[in-house]
């Protein structure tokens, strides 16, 4: 008797949160900017790995975007979840326009790729869509599932109007699914959300273990419009990625302060006093906070991607976050939401 293989069912994702478009984002994201050789090159195969392990470990959400290698991100990305359920959000606000004069030298914006494109700021109707376009042909798909405006700091006039018009537009049409913005700041955020359309937002290192400025403005205002929120950079830069505190890591960006360090040391033995690591408590930290449907997290490798689906699912007790609470090291996000 015959019979067919039937190939192994993948495993189910980890637990999801909604969007009020009804997209089910997983608690823990991909972040995919080490893809494009953010630093230090990688390889595709590397990447195919990372995402082969993330799919195993149930991670359904991947977070690219065009600044990400001149778009190498994208196109890996896109290689590797060829024929996937998963969900992908990438970003728009700047445009890669072909640049021959300089494809002779490396990117000057912290990527290991041939400079052979330039990104343009353009927060135009027609930028937007020229954006959408060649991100969903480096994808190889024909729709997005979340497009954030990327960065728009310097640039809310036109990115609270003409962008966000834009990518209703592409919502409508069903090109694009959810929208929002993401950025490294929340007080702008905020203003997306009390001002503008917008479904879901991305805070970079505003809402971690040693930054809780989300929760001044941006989380109420968030939880009270039903817009989702996408905590990343929860490491702030690496400071609180490893269970040791390093002194010499970096902190936003840049070195960091020493009163920042000492605050990260203190959180850290808070953490060992629970039996939980640090890096642990600051994937899980953000998601106590309803408004909070995901936690995004760049990682390179399968290694990686392992280690980091172990941070999320340490089982950590709640006297943790009731001592950072009561010591005052970090407010419960639980308890003030």
């Amino acid at each position: 008797m015959h019979c067919d293989h039937v190939p192994d069912a993948p495993p189910p994702p980890l637990p999801t949160r909604r969007l009020r478009t009804g997209h089910h984002l997983t608690e823990l994201g991909l972040g995919a900017a080490q893809f494009g050789n953010l630093f230090t090159e990688t390889t595709a195969e590397a990447s195919q790995h990372a995402v082969a392990a993330a799919l195993e470990a149930g991670i359904r959400y991947f977070d690219t975007a065009p600044h990400y290698g001149l778009g190498l991100s994208e196109q890996r990305l896109g290689q590797a979840l060829h024929d996937t359920d998963a969900l992908v959000s990438s970003k728009v606000g700047r445009l890669l326009v072909e640049s021959p004069e300089t494809a002779d030298r490396l990117d000057d914006d912290g990527f290991v790729v041939p400079a052979t494109k330039r990104r343009v700021w353009d927060f135009s109707r027609d930028g937007i869509l020229r954006s959408v376009e060649q991100s969903l042909a480096r994808l190889g798909t024909d729709r997005l599932d979340l497009a954030y405006l990327h960065d728009p700091d310097d640039h809310w006039e036109p990115a609270s109007s003409t962008g966000i018009a834009a990518l209703v537009e592409l919502r409508d049409q069903g090109v694009v699914g959810a929208i929002g913005a993401g950025m490294n700041q929340s007080a702008m955020l905020t203003e997306f959300v009390r001002r503008t359309d917008v479904d879901v937002v991305m805070v970079a290192g505003r809402f971690t273990l040693l930054d809780q400025s989300a929760l001044d403005d941006l989380l109420p205002l968030a939880s009270e419009r039903g817009v989702g929120v996408v905590a990343a950079a929860v490491y702030n830069s690496g400071l609180l990625s490893t269970t040791t505190v390093d002194s010499s890591a970096h902190y936003d960006y840049g070195q960091a302060p020493r009163a920042v360090v000492e605050r990260a040391v203190r959180v850290a033995e808070v953490c060992e006093r629970h039996g939980v690591s640090l890096p642990a408590a600051a994937i899980q930290y953000p998601l106590r906070h309803p408004a909070v449907v995901s936690v995004v997290t760049g990682m390179r490798t399968e290694q990686h991607v392992r280690s980091t689906a172990d941070r999320y699912r340490t089982d950590i007790p709640e006297s943790l976050w009731e001592e950072l609470h009561s010591s005052g090291l970090a407010p419960d996000p639980a308890r003030t939401s």
